[in-house]
């Protein structure tokens, strides 16, 4: 029997009987999989639907709580969705569809077509299209306790469901909650719900023909479609601080005589009684509501102007409780003692200072002939100040005084990755297990700039240098004076001053100035092959060979002979399939085609789940395509030009 043709099924839930769940798991209510059409095991198809669930789950973090999406080529294309209940949060969404991703397969393992439903959410996919499609296919849900007064709560119900239908099919999220006092001592809480890829035409269709399905007898019922949902319940189901209620209106026809008058001891009726109390009580109650709404009001005003105020205020006077004075960092560094020097960076100096406290600081004291003037400096301070991930470098405070603009971070004690990497000495420090720790860290880092900090953050000069490691070799992202922001909308930039360090820059930067997210995702490819190879990227660029390192890694791949690419120090000491993912996911980070590289997102999505199926890379552009036309070291550019 076809999947869109599927007699209703009636499914009875007593609710006081529901089994517990556990809190991790979102409540499983129903699901369908079609047994005429599957696919074989290891196929393209079960590739592609990989593809599929792993995009739907990196995209459960969205706020409007529905995504869409297609994988594949004919005959193989899917066609995929993921809608969360409206009042859920962001946190539940993505809970329920990354759970749903796991558990359909379980319950499907070789249908091309399935849909599953829970209390939170529902995810469905299919072999051929069906975005802003109205199909049949319901699930009824009902409780077996009848409705002491069937005929007037049908009435109630249709007009109530009506009227919801059409302002959820009239809204964006096509969503709509409500509620009405159907006696002095119940009332009904009602939702109905589409998948936001309907129009509102359909939207509303659906919506009436589950609304004609529900069990109006019963004191509460649920139609789950395969484009939209409706339910009724005698008490609250949904999260209503999310979705507030409208304020129930007068109690309609169903609502009970009222007792009959009785006189207390007192001499006063009961009538009486309740006429002196009901105001004193409704006074009450409208000054409590009162007082919450004027303090959620000034709770939201607070917040906003906050809000305004990081947004507008990016300058110094944002990290003024920052600032260090010349003469406390002079003695922290003993005058900037050679002693005390770690290292040069593309900008100047880096010392190791000691404060008063005791407390060990990394001294950035940038060169008066750097290319890094004072916005570059003050654009480093705002960044890194206001940046908190355990893989970023900690930006303890800042002196900006007279010529000097000296950056004070935390210490990280064992420097940066490339003096491990590039270290005879220190290589076989960094075993596999270390280097795939922090190929995930960096990956994580990332991920917090591009797209969970407040603003989208560009960071334009990823290297392995610019990678620090802590006492546990934690690696901590660092050097942030090159870095980029860009507006929520905003997907990429250009620019006619070229900065990085070549190697490691995206060839349509290097050659063009085109900048975006994906220009980190070239960066953090090139690192990673770095990671496993524990070859230097310049050390290629410098030599006569034709190769890259890009090159290199892809003509093993090629050949089949990609653990030939492991560093030696690595010995037996590593695990194939963690290399093997690690060297797919380098290639496909440095793919020509910006497009053709995944997001950060996916790719710790790739790094943690081997369920995830990887697309194949295509040969990464060749070393006299990305290469500039002048010589290439490994300190960073800041005022060449594209050609």
């Amino acid at each position: 029997m076809s999947f869109f043709r599927m007699s209703m099924a009636v499914v009875f839930l007593f609710l006081l009987g529901l089994a517990v769940t556990s809190q991790a798991d979102p409540n499983y209510v129903y699901h369908r999989c079609s047994n005429t059409t599957t696919f074989t095991p290891n196929s393209t198809y079960q590739s592609n639907l990989n593809l599929l669930l792993s995009s739907l789950a990196s995209n459960s973090t969205s706020n409007n709580g529905f995504h869409n999406t297609t994988t594949g080529q004919t005959p193989d294309t899917i066609y995929g969705l993921f809608l969360c209940r409206g009042d859920v949060s962001t946190d539940v969404c993505q809970d329920c569809v990354t759970f749903a991703t796991q558990d359909v397969v379980q319950r499907c393992p070789v249908e091309k077509v399935a849909v599953i439903w829970y209390d939170e959410c529902l995810l469905r996919y299919s072999n051929r299209t069906f975005f802003n499609t109205n199909e049949g296919g319901f699930v009824i849900l009902y409780n077996t306790k009848n409705s002491t007064n069937q005929t007037s709560a049908g009435d109630l119900l249709r007009t109530t469901m009506n009227g919801l239908a059409t302002q959820a099919s009239s809204s964006a999220r096509k969503f709509a909650t409500g509620a009405m006092n159907i006696s002095s001592i119940s009332a009904l809480y009602t939702l109905a719900q589409c998948t936001q890829d309907l129009s509102s035409t359909n939207c509303q269709s659906c919506l009436q023909e589950s609304i004609g399905k529900l069990v109006a007898g019963s004191i509460g019922s649920q139609v789950l479609g395969l484009s939209c949902n409706v339910r009724f319940e005698m008490y609250l189901f949904y999260n209503q601080s999310a979705v507030p209620v409208p304020a129930p209106p007068a109690p309609s026809s169903l609502t009970l005589p009222p007792p009959p008058s009785r006189t207390g001891k007192g001499g006063l009726s009961a009538v009486a009684i309740v006429a002196i109390v009901a105001p004193i009580v409704a006074s009450m109650v409208l000054f409590v509501i009162g007082y919450c709404i004027l303090s959620r009001r000034a709770k939201k005003k607070c917040s906003t102007t906050q809000e305004q105020d990081d947004v507008v205020g990016d300058d110094i006077t944002t990290v003024e409780s920052l600032q260090f004075d010349f003469a406390s960092i002079e003695v922290a560094t003993r005058k900037f003692s050679d002693d005390n020097k770690l290292g040069e960076g593309g900008f100047g100096e880096v010392y190791k200072g000691t404060l008063p406290n005791g407390q060990d600081i990394a001294v950035k004291r940038l060169s008066r002939s750097s290319g890094q003037g004072a916005q570059e400096f003050k654009n480093e301070v705002v960044l890194v100040a206001k940046l908190q991930h355990r893989n970023l470098v900690k930006l303890l405070g800042f002196c900006l005084e007279g010529e000097e603009k000296i950056l004070v971070y935390e210490f990280v004690p064992n420097k940066s990755l490339d003096s491990f990497l590039y270290d005879p000495e220190k290589q076989s420090q960094l075993d596999w297990s270390r280097r795939y720790r922090i190929i995930g860290g960096i990956a994580r880092g990332i991920l917090y700039l591009h797209e969970d900090s407040r603003l989208r953050i560009i960071h334009r000069d990823l290297k392995a240098s610019n990678i620090l490691l802590d006492g546990d070799m934690n690696p901590k992202i660092s050097d942030f004076g090159m870095a980029r922001i860009f507006g929520v909308d905003q997907t990429q930039g250009n620019t006619s001053k070229i900065v990085g360090t070549y190697g490691y820059m995206s060839p349509e930067y290097a050659m063009h100035g085109q900048f975006s997210v994906k220009s980190d995702v070239y960066s953090f490819g090139v690192i990673v092959l770095e990671i496993i190879t524990g070859k230097k990227n310049s050390s290629f660029y410098q030599s006569d060979v034709g190769d890259d390192l890009a090159s290199y890694v892809w003509r093993h791949w090629r050949d089949g002979t990609p653990l030939e690419l492991l560093d030696p120090t690595l010995t037996d000491s590593y695990s194939r399939t963690e290399v093997m993912r690690c060297i797919h996911i380098g290639l496909l980070c440095v793919q020509e085609d910006p497009a053709d590289r995944p997001t950060m997102a996916t790719i710790v999505l790739m790094l943690n789940s081997y369920s995830v199926s990887l697309p194949l890379p295509q040969q990464p552009a060749s070393k006299s395509e990305s290469q500039p036309p002048f010589s290439v070291n490994e300190m960073s550019i800041t005022e060449l030009h594209p050609r």
